[in-house]
């Protein structure tokens, strides 16, 4: 007999989904003995590589600091690019994009 799985819930926000799934168990809602094909292959990417230029210096810093982080370098530099222009976001009050 197959048993009843829980329904998952709306979420708002993904803090109210993390704070869920911490005190949840999965088996709860999904049947793990069925898993479900997916197909990603026609996925677009979400990435656009671009081209820039930076002094040796620089990329060699950043190079040595992921390292320490145990991150990609450009995994390190994306992060601190976003953490910039939210910074900018919020002393000028939103910058579209």
């Amino acid at each position: 007999m197959k048993r009843q799985l829980k329904p998952i819930p709306k979420f708002k926000n993904e803090k109210q989904e993390h704070n869920f799934w911490s005190k949840h168990e999965t088996a709860e809602f999904f049947d793990i003995s069925n898993p479900i094909r997916l197909d990603f292959s026609n996925l677009k990417r979400s990435t656009k590589p671009i081209t820039i230029r930076l002094p040796q210096s620089l990329v060699s810093s950043l190079k040595l600091l992921a390292n320490k982080k145990d991150v990609p370098y450009q995994s390190l530099m994306k992060i601190f690019l976003a953490q910039k222009i939210q910074e900018e976001r919020l002393v000028s009050g939103g910058i579209n994009g």
